[in-house]
């Protein structure tokens, strides 16, 4: 195998594939990044048994053949080389291991022959359909900061992706939780998806496919889907992987359908008050809002911190109610209003909280309330 190749597609590439490969691996292989060239250009492929992303580039191929190497020192040393330079990589090198050489920079690395290397893509994947990416794009940026990170609750580990009536509408629902906080967002249901079953998209193939979707060079990408694995497709790249093998709960129970005190306000002006007050409550992470006839009183406290108290106007008439937050989960779902308003409903201060955008009818959230 013998190629020479421009950094900036090498660096780009290995930065797409490395993102997947875990820093600690009991199995060699794993480490590695699989490189092969032949007639359809130089292929890059990394896996964790879990996720598998395959990147395909051109490059000037002199032989073709295939080998792995680690892929986190080969990104290294690739992403320090001069900026505009051609690398060439060889393998095998004098000393049977793979060579990059650029001007007068030359590295060996050690190798694993491919026949070690795993392939977890290869199965048939009956549902399929296609979705723009700027859509993709933002139904994750809305829903993925509330999935679980607690690996006991393996089954909130990720997005939970379904079909679902929308009286004469029929959408794709996304969903995630962990517990705490609720994010439920709804987009135009895509043709080919209406058979799908509910699957839970785990949480580092969210963000693997997130940060492929920023770089994408076209406008749609291409999903395909089974009852154990998922596929993404943008051209060039592909996104493999295997779907959280669990039940997910039954998240409608936990939205508040009866919350009858109605708070609005603006989003920006809330947003900087509660960030404003959240310095004095970095340890505990609790705030309290308290609703009085139009305005709003945000305040925190700490023995050790002292405390802080902001108001703000909002439009409320209702009697006086009294709610604690952890200040970080309401921050993160502000973060994602659009419209210049949102409108809280509440039931009383120790039952959820209802937060909608007032611009945008397709996301709803639902935020526990915090002892303070």
């Amino acid at each position: 195998m013998k190629f020479t190749i421009e950094k900036a597609v090498l660096v780009k590439t290995l930065g797409h594939v490395q993102n997947i490969v875990e820093r600690r691996n009991t199995v060699p292989v794993l480490s590695n990044v699989r490189i092969e060239a032949d007639s359809n250009g130089i292929s890059f492929k990394a896996t964790d048994m879990d996720t598998e992303i395959t990147e395909i580039v051109d490059a000037k191929i002199l032989e073709n053949g295939a080998i792995t190497a680690p892929a986190h020192m080969l990104y290294d040393i690739v992403k320090k080389l001069s900026d505009g330079a051609d690398i060439e990589l060889t393998y095998p090198d004098d000393k049977n291991q793979l060579a990059i050489v650029s001007g007068r920079s030359k590295f060996s690395l050690p190798t694993i022959g491919v026949e070690d290397f795993p392939v977890i893509s290869a199965d048939t994947l009956p549902i399929s359909f296609t979705m723009k990416c700027e859509e993709l794009k933002d139904v994750i940026d809305r829903t993925q900061f509330a999935a679980s990170t607690e690996e006991t609750r393996y089954f909130l580990n990720g997005l939970y992706i379904h079909p679902k009536d929308e009286g004469e509408t029929k959408v794709l629902r996304i969903v995630a939780t962990d517990g705490h906080r609720l994010a439920c967002v709804e987009s135009p249901l895509p043709e080919g998806a209406a058979k799908m079953q509910g699957v839970i998209l785990p949480r580092k193939t969210v963000g693997e496919i997130r940060k492929l979707l920023d770089d994408a060079a076209v406008e749609n990408v291409e999903i395909a889907l089974s009852d154990s694995k998922v596929r993404f497709n943008l051209e060039d790249i592909t996104l493999a992987s295997k779907l959280i093998d669990g039940t997910y709960p039954d998240y409608e129970r936990v939205i508040p359908t009866s919350n009858d005190k109605l708070l609005e306000l603006n989003v920006k002006e809330f947003a900087k008050a509660v960030d404003r007050v959240s310095v004095v409550a970095e340890r505990t992470r609790a705030i309290k809002v308290i609703a009085n006839k139009n305005h709003l009183i945000i305040t925190a406290s700490s023995p050790e911190l002292g405390s802080a108290i902001e108001e703000i106007e909002v439009s409320y008439d209702n009697e006086s109610l009294e709610v604690g937050y952890n200040f970080r989960y309401l921050l993160d779902i502000l973060a994602e209003m659009k419209g210049e308003t949102a409108k809280f409903s509440f039931s009383d201060s120790a039952s959820p909280s209802v937060i909608r955008d007032t611009s945008d009818s397709s996301a709803i959230y639902v935020l526990m309330p915090m002892r303070v």
